[in-house]
């Protein structure tokens, strides 16, 4: 991994034409981060490739077309993201996706697994709940699994909460920080509020408001849309958020946290979100749920049914997988 200590490092974007995948690998460009930028997707990345290899910053673009082009595009990667698979429709849920998007997500974690074993693995593709117990499967078979090196970026239900919470209480959203526990769908998102910081507090029908608004904000963003999508672009930002925070703690950043779904013994759940503390080999230390209040601890045992159906529904796909 010494290519990533000289701010360096080799980010791979899988699902790169994508609506995600366009806007993440801009934003991946402009970071003095990234030292090489490899883009793969079925079509279209020899365009998006020439694209931004136009743009004057220091980043290396290379563009990878079609499954034959898949390995030559992980090999020698430091960090792997993951945007790739199809998006919501207006009426579907992000466990509808799962059919097409298990395929996809398990043949790009088993090439990830012969190419470039010991990668940061970044999954956007939903449903994360789902698709992270997949990966970590895959990876398994081949005996290559680091689960302080599989996340599940979930920034984006942070960044909303962000949004929402300094919005309502006129704060700058810079400034402002909510973590965000669980999963990555629906009644799976629990923000807790009651660890905002700077400290804010919300009357009870105001709290649940904010919070079913912080669980359905995908949702929001697939209804506004009327069926061209689901969240693109403020997901293309939360990714590249999570990603420049992995690089920044490969780099021997200190004190660098960012919430992200993994594998966990915080819960009875194998697999659950809350901050993490990176490092420069994955995940340093799991910080845990830290104090709950009570209509969060509420929050919680409500989403952990949900949350093993999802991982064990992954974890079967693989098991029969052919």
């Amino acid at each position: 991994m010494e290519s990533a200590s000289q701010n360096n490092a080799k980010v791979a974007v899988l699902g790169a034409s994508g609506g995600i995948g366009q806007p993440l690998s801009l934003l991946l460009k402009n970071s003095p981060l990234v030292g090489e930028l490899s883009l793969f997707d079925i079509a279209h990345t020899p365009g998006v490739a020439a694209d931004l290899s136009h743009i004057e910053t220091r980043a290396r673009v290379t563009g990878y077309m079609g499954p034959d082009q898949l390995n030559d595009a992980l090999k020698g990667c430091d960090v792997v993201v993951i945007p790739a698979g199809v998006p919501r429709k207006p009426g579907m849920t992000r466990d509808d996706l799962f059919n097409t998007n298990a395929t996809i997500v398990a043949t790009l974690a088993d090439a990830c697994a012969r190419n470039c074993p010991e990668a940061m693995i970044c999954i956007i593709a939903n449903p994360v709940n789902s698709t992270i117990p997949i990966t970590s499967e895959v990876m398994k078979k081949y005996g290559v699994y680091n689960p302080n090196r599989v996340f599940g970026v979930t920034t984006l239900d942070i960044v909303r909460a962000n949004a929402f919470v300094a919005e309502l209480k006129g704060l700058d959203p810079a400034r402002v920080n909510v973590p965000v526990i669980g999963g990555h769908a629906g009644k799976t998102i629990i923000p807790l509020i009651s660890q905002a910081t700077p400290k804010v507090e919300f009357p009870a029908d105001q709290l649940s408001a904010l919070t079913a608004r912080i669980q359905d904000a995908g949702t929001e963003v697939v209804k506004a849309k009327a069926g061209a999508g689901s969240a693109t672009l403020s997901m293309a930002y939360a990714g590249a958020r999570f990603t420049f925070s992995i690089l920044d703690a490969m780099n021997g950043k200190e004190g660098v946290v960012e919430c992200a779904y993994v594998r966990s013994e915080e819960t009875e759940c194998k697999y659950f979100s809350t901050p993490l503390l990176l490092g420069k080999q994955g995940i340093e230390k799991n910080l845990g749920l830290g104090k709950l209040s009570a209509f969060e601890e509420k929050l919680v045992a409500e989403a952990i049914g949900e949350l093993k159906g999802s991982i064990k529904k992954g974890e079967d796909f693989v098991a029969n997988m052919k």
